[in-house]
């Protein structure tokens, strides 16, 4: 009788011990799966969340007085636009800046009061070597404006009236809401029209970046410095700290709880299917001696212990990877609101529960089997 045989002949005999066992690697390989899942789901999310609260970086010029950048609230020098070309350019490998977006900043006086305008590039700019963003940046149209809530108040416009700057006609695109902070005397403009404005054609006085969230030792700002003074040696980054330590805490926890939570799960699931398959062992003692007897080898008795954990393994993967999966498609909506329609099934994640859990099922056994293989058949025998 050949050995895949017999092991479907003692699923089928042994049916609740084959669902226990079952049942373990269904639940390790779902609880990984959705984890998983949740933990892509998770990033996405955070660097979402994260980039509505403001990048995180500031470049701005080398020579820029610190006194008066704190004061004022930006530099009162200038760098040639194209140093965001030039910076995306000569990076190579891995570089901890992402989402670089020219900025130009000027403080003028419009309709009596003193307000900051602010120029934003129509896109970002990506360091070589780095996926291009799928997140679209704050953005205002040539021709537009965004206007900040002091500025509608004092002003009375609303969307889509026209106000005038210096003699051109804006469109006020979005009047802003109160945010309690300087962004309340802002106008927001297209770079060109910005620059354009106050004199200052191609120049930016600030590049603003997000940093990216990598797990190496040491001040990450030390790097940061490090990284710019190799590729941009005419600027300098500021770090704001309480952004860049929220997102690295917000990303981090999740793979936290995900590392701690997991061993526990994996060792849990190998203890249940090891005491099944011991349990099995003693349960087929006087089989396995019967069979010893009538001259099965070691091999084939071991062939069909670990078979029928590999079977286990390949029926949980599948049934895991299928729970799991549709764990995090039907509650991951409910949980990353912001990114729900960017959660997706990892189908890569299939071929590797496939490989790994009749391997994870096959160790769990190995005891039980070491234990059938090496029992005298005599002594079984007499036993019994």
């Amino acid at each position: 009788m050949s050995t895949l045989l017999l092991i479907l002949k003692e699923i089928a005999h042994r049916k609740f011990n084959f669902i226990l066992s079952l049942l373990a690697v269904v639940t390790a390989v779902a609880i990984y799966i959705a984890f998983f899942t949740s933990a892509q789901d998770s990033q996405r999310e955070t660097t979402r969340l994260m980039r509505d609260i403001g990048y995180n970086l500031r470049i701005i010029p080398k020579e820029t007085d610190m006194i008066k950048f704190w004061e004022m609230g930006f530099s009162d020098s200038t760098m040639p636009e194209d140093y965001i070309l030039r910076f995306a350019e000569k990076t190579q490998g891995e570089i901890q800046y992402r989402h670089l977006l020219a900025t130009l900043h000027q403080k003028v006086t419009w309709q009596g009061m003193e307000v900051l305008l602010t120029g934003i590039a129509a896109k970002e700019v990506v360091p070589k070597g780095v996926a291009e963003s799928s997140m679209a940046p704050f953005a205002v149209e040539p021709g537009k404006v965004y206007l900040g809530y002091e500025l509608v108040q004092k002003a009375a416009v609303k969307n889509g009236d026209t106000v005038d700057l210096f003699g051109r006609q804006f469109q006020v695109a979005s009047c802003l809401p109160e945010t309690g902070s300087d962004d309340d005397i802002r106008i927001y403009g297209h770079l060109k029209d910005i620059q354009s404005i106050v004199n200052l054609h191609d120049r930016i006085n600030e590049i603003q970046a997000l940093e990216c969230l990598c797990k190496e030792p040491g001040d990450p700002l030390e790097r940061l410095r490090g990284q710019l003074e190799t590729f941009l040696p005419e600027g300098k980054v500021i770090q704001l700290k309480a952004i860049s330590d929220a997102r690295r805490e917000q990303r981090f926890m999740l793979e936290r709880f995900f590392e701690r939570l997991l061993p526990l799960v994996l060792v849990g699931c190998a203890i249940w299917i090891g005491a099944l398959a011991f349990l099995n062992v003693r349960e087929r003692r006087f089989e396995v001696g019967v069979l010893r007897a009538l001259g099965y080898g070691s091999f084939r008795i071991a062939a069909l212990f670990l078979g029928k954990a590999v079977i286990i393994g390949l029926i949980g993967a599948a049934i895991g990877f299928l729970l799991g999966t549709g764990f995090a498609l039907i509650f991951g909506p409910e949980i990353f609101k912001v990114t729900a329609k960017a959660i997706r099934p990892i189908y890569f994640l299939l071929n590797w529960s496939l490989l790994i859990a009749p391997a994870f099922a096959a160790l769990s056994s190995f005891i039980p089997t070491v234990i059938a293989v090496t029992q005298d058949p005599a002594i079984t025998l007499r036993e019994e």
